[in-house]
């Protein structure tokens, strides 16, 4: 299973032109069209014409929680805590998943609280 999550994570930190190779490969090797899935591996902006660089250079990152997880307590004190709202704010964010709990931080900030969400047993996702 951790295999498939890091594979996951490889193909979704694929830049535009590794997955324009990737579909190449796809193409010829094994007679798969991947046109679909390639846009959607690229991610809505570089796919809008953002181009190559807009994908390679993105700096601001959002922290999306997707799930509560089982420990939906520790993950309330741990959002009141990484955004400073109050605990009722705290829980709506969490009741309301999948929910932003930071918006355009930098990327080692959001790795950062997507650790710690995820330790506290959340699901988190970057964009």
């Amino acid at each position: 299973m951790a295999d498939l999550k890091d594979f996951a994570e490889q193909l979704v930190n694929l830049t535009v032109k590794e997955v324009n190779e990737l579909a190449d490969i796809l193409k010829e090797e094994y007679g798969i069209e991947p046109a679909a899935a390639a846009v959607a591996v690229a991610g809505g902006g570089a796919a809008a014409g953002g181009g190559e660089e807009a994908a390679e250079e993105k700096s601001e990152f959002d922290v999306i929680l997707t799930a509560a997880g089982g420990s939906k307590l520790a993950v309330v004190k741990l959002v009141k805590e990484l955004t400073g709202l109050g605990l009722k704010d705290a829980k709506e964010i969490v009741d309301s998943a999948p929910k932003a709990v930071k918006e355009g931080v930098a990327k080692d900030e959001a790795e950062g609280i997507k650790k710690s969400l995820e330790e506290a047993g959340a699901e988190v996702e970057l964009k």
